[in-house]
């Protein structure tokens, strides 16, 4: 009998849909109570998924429709930027960096809440927001304590530019990877779209922090910060021969993503390439240095793939394809697509709205909608099912569609910026806070956290506008106008 013949072929029903849809629901309502870990869940829906199409007339999804999910370029580009910032890790750099950042503040409190914040936004876009806030939060914590500042006035806002930051390029977020790969989007049109709208977001940022914790900055007696590697042990640079290979490499990785539109690179293919350079450069620096021996050598390696490559994160990725899978495979992903498109139709209808009007009615509902549902569980899963969603949509809507998915990318990453429990790098920061005695409550983050989340996405609101009923163009000189002016009243009136 030919191979071919036993493929199964997914069944369309609306019984295996709602099989589906409520493997689903179960699987957001369980990664948002956190009573099990997040890999543990997603293996769970697989396998029960799985069961279901083998040993039933439901056929959900095969192993050979598992393996067409699997979305090879987000798993291969998150991996590599992980072992990547792994061994930049190693040189120190991060910790010096920041330390030097505020040794030249000198002793002014605002002035270095405001200088870790953008260093936290801007390393977040091009390295991991996860991985920055690793390294700031230690060095902001024991500055709050040399100077005699709360610790949430560093803290909050240095999570929230950690996101913000995050949502301006491909890799600053992994819900921006998943779009980028989905939607066949570049580093270099991320970097197009959605910078202006977060350059404004940070200085807005800024005037808003330096006001809100004005009593926390001014209300204490100067102490001096002394030596800036005295806020953490890790402040100093400890191989700079490593280092200065790195930006070598690091800046091949940049070109790749920039020229992908040339060399029709996806996103993994440089960032692979570049992964592998950089452990070998380590390896051939350590045995340079040490004569080590094989054991050595392979314990190095093995110290990048064993605790800097987040694999757990990896595998959750692999079944959550597999779960949305079989959404797009039993037709639940199109039925969802309909009733949506059902909607922004209703809405055009009742408020007799042309093209453009159309497109931003979708665009608003979908920023919002993703914003809320991000404040409240893993916006991953729930950008992994948005995208199939998105891509039955697009055909329905007016031309210039596309606005959607930078609507769905904002929502998503700024939108966990609500609550504690909305971003890995806000979770991260909190436990990161806690183990050394630095508490802040859930009532505490929101009540600086809400507001910081409105006005980014009001100004995503207005970006969106700008680009459908404008150009990209006139949004963009706007963008940096109202950025510049924000940064003059900054200057004019400091806290």
């Amino acid at each position: 009998m030919p191979e071919s013949s036993h493929l199964l072929t997914s069944t369309t029903d609306p019984l295996s849909q709602g099989i589906v849809a409520v493997t689903l629901v179960l699987l957001f309502l369980l990664l948002t109570l956190e009573k099990a870990h997040r890999v543990l869940v997603a293996l769970g829906a697989v396998s029960l998924l799985w069961g279901i199409t083998y040993l039933t007339p439901y056929h959900l999804i095969s192993f050979e429709g598992a393996a067409r999910a699997l979305d090879l370029n987000v798993l291969l580009l998150l991996a590599s930027m992980m072992a990547v910032v792994g061994v930049l890790k190693s040189t120190g750099v991060f910790g010096w960096a920041v330390a030097r950042l505020v040794h030249r503040a000198g002793n002014s409190p605002a002035r270095i809440m405001i200088l870790i914040a953008w260093f936290t936004a801007i390393a977040s876009a091009f390295l991991d927001n996860v991985t920055t806030v690793i390294f700031v939060t230690p060095i902001a914590l024991g500055l709050a304590a040399q100077l005699g500042v709360a610790p949430m006035a560093f803290i909050m806002p240095m999570i929230m530019a950690a996101n913000i930051g995050g949502t301006a390029t491909l890799i600053g977020d992994p819900p921006n990877i998943m779009i980028g790969s989905g939607a066949g989007l570049s580093f270099g049109d991320f970097l197009m779209h959605l910078s202006a709208p977060v350059l404004v977001m940070m200085v807005a940022l800024q005037l808003l922090a330096t006001r809100w914790f004005r009593a926390e900055l001014t209300g204490t007696t100067p102490r001096s910060i002394g030596d800036p590697a005295a806020a953490d042990s890790d402040a100093t640079i400890v191989d700079p021969t490593l280092l200065r290979g790195m930006g070598w490499i690091c800046a091949f990785i940049l070109v790749g993503f920039l020229t992908h539109g040339v060399t029709g690179m996806p996103a993994a293919v440089p960032a692979t390439i570049g992964a592998a350079a950089a452990l070998i450069l380590q390896d051939r620096l350590y045995v340079r240095k040490h004569h080590a021996s094989g054991e050595e050598r392979v314990h190095g390696i093995l110290g990048i793939i064993e605790h800097e490559i987040e694999w757990p994160t990896l595998v959750f990725f692999a079944f959550l394809f597999i779960v949305v899978g079989a959404g797009v495979e039993t037709g639940l992903i199109a039925t969802l697509a309909g009733s949506l498109a059902a909607a922004i139709d209703a809405g055009r209808s009742s408020f007799a709205l042309g093209p453009e009007g159309t497109l931003l009615f979708a665009a608003l509902l979908i920023l919002w909608a993703a914003a809320g549902l991000s404040a409240l569980i893993d916006n991953i899963p729930f950008v992994a099912v948005s995208i199939p969603i998105l891509h039955e949509l697009i055909p329905t809507l007016p031309p210039g569609a596309d606005v959607v998915w930078w609507a769905l990318a904002l929502g998503a990453c700024l939108g966990g910026n609500a609550t504690p429990i909305g971003a890995s790098a806000n979770v991260t920061t909190l436990d990161l806070a806690a183990r050394r005695q630095v508490r802040i409550s859930f009532r505490e983050f929101c009540h600086f956290a809400i507001p910081t989340t409105l006005i980014t996405l009001v100004i995503s609101s207005a970006w969106l506008s700008g680009m459908i009923f404008f150009d990209y163009h006139a949004a963009l000189y706007a963008s940096l106008a109202v950025a510049a002016l924000l940064g003059v009243v900054a200057k004019v009136r400091p806290a």
